[in-house]
């Protein structure tokens, strides 16, 4: 049955499937239309609201491309390039590189998501030369798939936000500490059951999806940067200095033990992408390899560049309309304040579709869903953490998000979407069943 049912889903995605910028722009017309159909804006209105919110997210989205570069910057130094190839050559067989880039995938979007996006891809990569035979659309859906963690753990948003001071929603919950969202019970629960499951679901994949897609070894070989370690002017001197990154790069660590030492363990994006960028630096070791994987990170990002715009349009017409309150609000209004988290998922996951940015949603869903949960009485900070996996789930098959990965994986959105599609309903009755009874 799962054969049949993949072989379907990979299928319709191939066929139906356009490119991410194209969907980008029928999602702005489809709001556009449905906040005249079912809210009664005006056309001039939703065209004032669109473009109002187009740039909305412009500190937000800086912080997401940083996500993603520094992320990439230190999953492509040597030192974690070597930690790859190793665990590579423990893959004997396709079933084995699946569940191994499957498992190291929820382990690097655990940690961060723009790590995990990116070392999963180049890990990916790693495999397919140690194991050539493996169905090479599947490996990288397999990567992916990973990501579906991202918002359970140390880079989440949703949590990060509401623990940081200033927040937005402060006045309503406070500052909630990461113990009671990352590391509550609930939340380390879905997240061992993923690892569990995801695994396994891509391992049961495997000979099924249509046509199975290999990849000459000799494309994924890793480039050295040219005239690495060259000293042909004194400007060179500079570019290949250990000295020079070294020095910055221990102090930037020297500021981290700082803010550990002020604040503990008290994390948010800025200090996340702070972290990521000075040990990128240092384990690069000259600027001048910094600088190579740095021009390669950033044509990952175009995507987020260009697009997140739109989205922010989008998220604009949702907000000012009154879409965003009316579908969350048809949620809540069969809701309990044992089920309220669960339908919070839900509506999430549909939200995030039109609004594929976590901070995004965070600042759409909270102005309805944390009012609703403290008439309730439900648990505000598992509500929270519900819009987290929420918006987590269905970038299984909004394809914004893996634009990274299949940049360095050189697949397009449909070659893997049919594979992730299946993931996406095992992992969404996973956190179902946490939020409602973990």
């Amino acid at each position: 049955m799962l054969g049949a049912l993949t072989n379907w889903s990979t299928n319709l995605v191939e066929r139906y499937l356009p490119d991410p910028f194209v969907l980008v722009l029928l999602l702005t017309l489809l709001v556009y239309a449905a906040g005249i159909l079912f809210e009664g804006a005006s056309p001039l209105a939703m065209a004032r609201y669109w473009g109002s919110g187009f740039w909305q997210l412009l500190e937000f989205a800086m912080q997401m491309v940083l996500v993603l570069v520094t992320g990439f910057v230190l999953a492509s130094t040597p030192f974690f390039r070597r930690i790859l190839s190793a665990i590579a050559r423990l893959a004997k067989t396709p079933g084995q590189a699946i569940v191994i880039v499957t498992l190291v995938s929820l382990a690097a979007s655990w940690i961060n998501w723009g790590f995990g996006l990116v070392i999963g891809a180049l890990f990916a990569r790693q495999l397919a030369r140690a194991v050539p035979q493996v169905d090479y659309r599947l490996l990288i859906a397999s990567a992916y798939s990973g990501f579906v963690i991202w918002h359970g753990g140390l880079s989440g948003s949703v949590p990060l936000t509401i623990a940081t001071p200033g927040h937005f929603t402060e006045k309503l919950i406070g500052i909630v500490p990461t113990s009671q969202t990352i590391f509550s019970s609930y939340n380390l629960i879905i997240v061992g059951a993923l690892f569990i499951l995801i695994p396994l679901t891509n391992r049961l994949m495997l000979g099924h999806g249509g046509r199975p897609v290999h990849v000459d070894p000799g494309k994924l070989v890793d480039m050295e940067p040219e005239n690495a370690g060259r000293i042909a002017r004194p400007a060179d001197w500079l570019e290949q200095s250990r000295v020079i990154s070294w020095t910055v790069g221990l102090l930037g660590l020297l500021f981290i033990g700082l803010y550990v030492a002020d604040r503990g363990l008290a994390l948010n994006l800025n200090i996340v992408n702070f972290i990521f960028l000075f040990l990128g630096i240092l384990l690069h070791g000259t600027p001048y390899r910094f600088l190579h994987s740095l021009e390669e990170a950033v044509k990952g990002a175009a995507g987020i560049v260009i697009q997140f715009p739109f989205y922010a349009g989008i998220m604009g017409m949702m907000v000012e309309s009154g879409l965003a309150k009316s579908l969350s609000e048809w949620f809540v209004s069969f809701s309990t304040a044992d089920t309220l988290p669960l339908f919070t998922f839900w509506s999430a996951g549909l939200l995030n579709i039109l609004i594929p940015s976590g901070g995004g949603q965070w600042a759409v869903q909270s102005q309805v869903m944390l009012p609703a949960a403290m008439e309730l009485k439900a648990d505000l900070n598992r509500v929270a953490m519900a819009v987290a996996w929420g918006d987590a789930w269905t970038n299984l098959i909004q394809p914004f998000w893996a634009l990274p990965a299949l940049a360095i994986a050189g697949l397009k959105a449909k070659d893997v979407m049919g594979f992730c599609l299946i993931v996406l309903f095992v992992s969404g009755a996973v956190i179902s069943a946490g939020l409602l009874w973990a």
